[in-house]
């Protein structure tokens, strides 16, 4: 069974840094590519960004170019999203999510392209 499981969430002040973490299940997540997601209350949930599992090729959104950045950890089965500079319009639950590859550009934020899905995990800015 496939589990996905992030971590990392919390309060920061604005302009703090939070680190976020995926560990990967039942899934040889060295073949897949993971996604990191948002959804805000009364909005829809967007993508943030992807990286690919063989060459590392990473994808973002424009509101977080700069200040995210997504990694393959180190340790197996795990992926972290480094979330800097935090202000707000970056509160949501975060969530992450797998599938084959980005599949580049114009295709890494499709969600209905990732067919497995973590529970998510929340991130607050507040002063």
């Amino acid at each position: 069974q496939v589990q996905l499981v992030e971590s990392g969430g919390g309060l920061v002040q604005p302009g703090g840094s939070l680190r976020l973490a995926c560990t990967a299940t039942g899934l040889p997540v060295e073949l897949y590519a993971i996604g990191w997601f948002r959804q805000a209350p009364g909005k829809e949930r967007e993508g943030v960004s992807c990286i690919n599992p063989r060459d590392g090729a990473t994808y973002y959104a424009d509101s977080v170019k700069g200040r995210f950045t997504a990694s393959r950890g180190d340790a197996e089965h795990t992926n972290y999203l480094q979330m800097n500079s935090l202000n707000s319009e970056d509160p949501a639950i975060y969530y992450c999510a797998a599938r084959p590859d980005c599949s580049g550009t114009m295709y890494w934020a499709l969600r209905r392209e990732y067919p497995y899905w973590g529970r998510g995990t929340q991130v607050s800015v507040s002063s």
